[in-house]
């Protein structure tokens, strides 16, 4: 009770802090998208996978063009490219779809400040497992079926804005291995652990280790 009623204050405090702080960045990132590939501000994106398998629509910027999600699934173009971004745990380190200005938010992880707002909305936490795609999590635990009861473990917690996985290598790590991480967070959570995955996460975006 008490690190559930503690965590949700500091989520609270720390989303309206990050709004409040960002909120000329995100003008700037708003501006630089809009000129380099006019669309919409926000990804358009699938929902996400969240606490007990309950689905939402998360907020990103877009670092992609237009429907960029749909012409992967269905752009016979692209055939090859789903192929491979399946195989490599859904992420891909050389992907055309992505803007210039994409390539660089992406890699400071900038794209993800408006998660600031399903943080204060509840649906996510500040800290927590990143939240899966529903295709991504039902295909991967058929390539790793040892997985299935680290993900039901993993679903028992609210997804995060930033984790262990975020500060520690991201797109380097496959799912097998990034499913273990999540499921020890969401057996040892404590606040302390909260605040040291929170300390870790500034340098994480300004090295851009991992990122894709």
């Amino acid at each position: 009770m008490f690190y559930a009623f503690t965590k949700r204050l500091m989520d609270i405090f720390g989303s309206m802090v990050g709004i409040i702080i960002f909120i000329p960045l995100s003008l700037a990132v708003a501006i630089a998208i809009e000129l380099e590939s006019p669309g919409p501000i926000f990804a358009d994106t699938p929902k996400r996978v969240g606490r007990n398998g309950k689905l939402f629509r998360i907020y990103k910027f877009r670092s992609m063009i237009p429907n960029a999600h749909t012409l992967l699934h269905t752009n016979p173009k692209f055939k090859k490219l789903l192929e491979q971004y399946k195989k490599s745990s859904y992420k891909l380190h050389e992907d055309p779809r992505v803007t210039k200005v994409g390539k660089f938010v992406r890699k400071h992880s900038i794209d993800e400040i408006p998660q600031f707002i399903n943080v204060l909305k509840g649906e996510m936490s500040l800290v927590g497992p990143r939240p899966y795609y529903p295709d991504e999590l039902e295909e991967q635990q058929k390539k790793y079926p040892e997985t299935k009861a680290l993900v039901k473990e993993v679903l028992n917690v609210k997804p995060g804005a930033t984790g262990e996985w975020q500060v520690s290598g991201r797109s380097e790590i496959n799912f097998d291995k990034r499913i273990v991480m999540d499921a020890k967070y969401a057996r040892r959570r404590s606040i302390i652990y909260d605040i040291l995955i929170l300390l870790k996460s500034p340098l994480a975006m300004v090295t851009g280790k991992g990122a894709v």
